[in-house]
């Protein structure tokens, strides 16, 4: 087995007595206190993540641009100096390479890509470079902080030197906080306004530890951090997406830009939209509270088995369980109902429209 890697802030964790699993290769807190705990506490406060464990991987060279248009399923020459765009890297076949962010910042793109998937897609990125282009994986030099909940601008404004109501969703600014220069973003994965911090591996320690003392701030695990965004019915590779899923299935066509001159799966995607989707990603809630699907379960309709669970749990916020999956399209209508086997027994659910959760702060 690989050497687990530690982040930058890792002895922070140990000290607050977190349970730590191996997590994507790296050391990482599934919980400090309690899942739901923590997640209730991001709901109505400040949530504070160390995602140090993404990857950042640098495009740079005259032609940048071309590259990310063509190896991302997304428009990325509509994004001015400083937006953020979601996004993802497709095989030939249309399924998923992985779901990303790209950054356009000044002179150069970053690409901020799941932990899981760091060499998988340095190394498929590497494999499409053309001339004029320069690729640089930074991973493991940058550390990551994301700030979640609806007190978070009013608490990270208290230390940065800039009006952080000047940045809109989904963009990006270069400020002074601590009086050193950072990049920050306002995207998230939680359905809470926030934002995400991005430093050296020495500078993310000196901005924990300074959000820290703040009362409004506590830290939150893993555990919670998948509660969040599955309430959101935001995806999770290697769970929701993968590559055995395409993008339209999946619910992601619209990051999926099928107008665009030519990118990789571009074809494989016109031919499964001509040809119709056989099956669909969708959400659904359980009847009886005691019902929770987890992963891999079937999925029934009238005895018939028509899918499985992708990502499943107890909702904190509408104590309930709540999943996602694929099912045949023609059982993916809303309101239709379905039985989870859980347990060696079948459980009522119906399929709903996503979010699970609407009372979220993000400003969109």
């Amino acid at each position: 087995m690989p050497e687990l890697r530690r982040t930058p802030l890792y002895e922070y964790h140990k000290q607050l007595g977190a349970k730590i699993v191996p997590f994507a290769g790296f050391e990482m807190p599934i919980q400090f206190t309690s899942i739901v705990e923590e997640h209730r506490w991001t709901r109505k406060n400040v949530g504070m993540f160390d995602v140090s464990h993404m990857g950042e991987i640098i495009i740079r060279g005259p032609k940048a641009l071309d590259f990310v248009y063509y190896i991302t399923s997304n428009d990325p020459s509509k994004l001015e100096v400083m937006q953020v765009q979601y996004s993802a890297l497709p095989t030939e076949k249309g399924t998923v390479v992985d779901d990303l962010l790209v950054y356009r910042l000044e002179d150069h793109f970053m690409l901020v890509v799941n932990a899981a998937n760091i060499e998988k897609d340095y190394n498929w990125i590497l494999s499409h470079k053309v001339e004029g282009v320069e690729i640089e994986n930074k991973s493991f030099e940058i550390g990551e902080i994301a700030f979640q909940g609806p007190k978070a601008e009013e608490v990270l404004q208290r230390i940065v030197e800039y009006d952080l109501s000047q940045i809109p969703y989904y963009w990006s600014k270069r400020v002074k906080i601590l009086g050193k220069e950072m990049l920050i973003s306002r995207t998230g994965y939680t359905g809470e306004d926030g934002f995400e911090i991005y430093a050296d591996n020495e500078t993310i320690k000196n901005v924990w530890e300074k959000l820290m003392e703040f009362d409004e701030v506590k830290p939150v695990g893993l555990g919670a951090r998948d509660t969040l965004r599955l309430e959101m019915g935001y995806c999770l590779y290697g769970n929701d997406i993968d590559e055995t899923t395409n993008l339209l299935e999946a619910g992601l066509k619209w990051i999926t830009k099928l107008d665009k001159e030519d990118f990789i799966g571009k074809e494989a995607l016109l031919r499964i939209q001509e040809e119709g989707l056989k099956r669909k990603r969708v959400g659904f809630v359980m009847r009886e509270k005691r019902a929770i699907p987890r992963p891999h379960r079937k999925i029934y309709k009238d005895n018939e088995e028509i899918g499985h669970v992708t990502s499943g749990t107890f909702s904190p916020s509408l104590s309930i369980g709540v999943g996602m999956g694929y099912v045949k399209k023609e059982h993916s209508k809303k309101e239709t109902e379905i039985d989870v086997k859980i347990r060696g027994k079948f459980e009522k659910g119906e399929i709903v429209r996503l979010p699970f959760y609407k009372e979220g702060t993000v400003k969109r």
